[in-house]
């Protein structure tokens, strides 16, 4: 998957996609479902399969001290859109210029000149331009007048429940990783570099890589049995483990992130990029009396993730 920062200077090889718009924030089914149209579209043209989204996110860049909200950040999108097939991901730097074309503009300066797309797929909440003036019903007439075709996509429901960002937001934040998971049709993940900790947990017994959440809603704080995909250096594989996620109230007072213990594994983490999945939510973060009712505790929540791990 190549992925395109600027719309000005594009490679002819990397213009004419068929391309699903929007944040993917989660890449859930919903955002499946439109990328799969996408799909078709771009098979029936011979054209490659492209999606559009913007970083920062626009609420980000309009909210810079607003409460974290985002499932993914950008790697993690990037890498679940490769894993789906994705060829292009335009991936557009919001910024004062982008967020100040009208919808006619953004139309024509980045869709048409830009990137020279021939379809189009948006979900039916769509909105582009300043001040998110423009809906699906514009993009739809402005396709017509430029000459690129677009498909607008059903809200996808579960039970009757619809699919949507927040709603796995709400499953995470209430310590339902299953929940989450059957809207997101994956395992919610955490991706990021291995950075240095205090290296407790190798003085527990119990060595732990380190990675930061900032920026990203956070889960319900405590353990969960977690998957562990190591992505890049010599350690390259899939692994087991139980992982922490807060503030680690025994050494008081933190930054959240996320430890993972990685189960039957020796080496050096450091530096290496991780995608840690949420399985199972298997208590909330406690206070220990001591580090060997600690130490126990911790025996018994990778006995439990162990067991989970074991059933999928």
């Amino acid at each position: 998957m190549k992925i395109i920062r600027d719309f000005q200077f594009v490679d002819e090889a990397d213009r004419g996609a068929s391309a699903a718009i929007g944040n993917f924030d989660g890449v859930h089914r919903g955002h499946q479902f439109v990328i799969d149209i996408a799909r078709t579209k771009a098979a029936d043209l011979g054209a490659p399969l492209g999606v559009m989204t913007f970083e920062p996110h626009p609420r980000q860049y309009f909210a810079p001290k607003a409460p974290d909200f985002r499932l993914m950040n950008a790697e993690a999108r990037a890498n679940r859109l490769e894993w789906l097939g994705v060829e292009k991901l335009y991936e557009m730097t919001f910024n004062d210029t982008l967020s100040a074309l009208t919808p006619e503009d953004f139309a024509r300066r980045v869709l048409v000149e830009g990137l020279g797309l021939r379809h189009v797929v948006v979900g039916q909440d769509f909105h582009f331009g300043k001040g998110r003036a423009g809906d699906v019903e514009t993009l739809v007439a402005l396709g017509a007048e430029m000459g690129f075709g677009v498909t607008v996509a059903d809200l996808l429901r579960d039970s009757e429940v619809e699919i949507s960002s927040t709603a796995i937001r709400d499953a995470l934040t209430e310590g339902r990783p299953r929940d989450a998971a059957r809207m997101l049709g994956h395992w919610h993940r955490i991706d990021g570099v291995v950075i240095r900790g205090d290296q407790r947990g190798r003085d527990l017994g119990y060595p732990t890589a380190n990675m930061s959440i900032a920026g990203l809603h956070p889960p319900k704080f405590g353990v969960y049995a977690v998957k562990v995909d190591v992505l890049t250096g010599p350690h390259k594989g899939e692994y087991g483990g139980a992982a922490s996620i807060g503030v680690r109230p025994m050494f008081g007072e933190n930054q959240p992130n996320i430890e993972s213990y990685v189960f039957d594994f020796k080496g050096d983490l450091y530096g290496a990029h991780l995608s840690v999945a949420l399985v199972a939510y298997l208590r909330p973060e406690d206070k220990f009396d001591s580090l060997e009712a600690l130490i126990t505790q911790m025996d018994a929540d990778c006995a439990a993730a162990r067991d989970i791990l074991g059933e999928l």
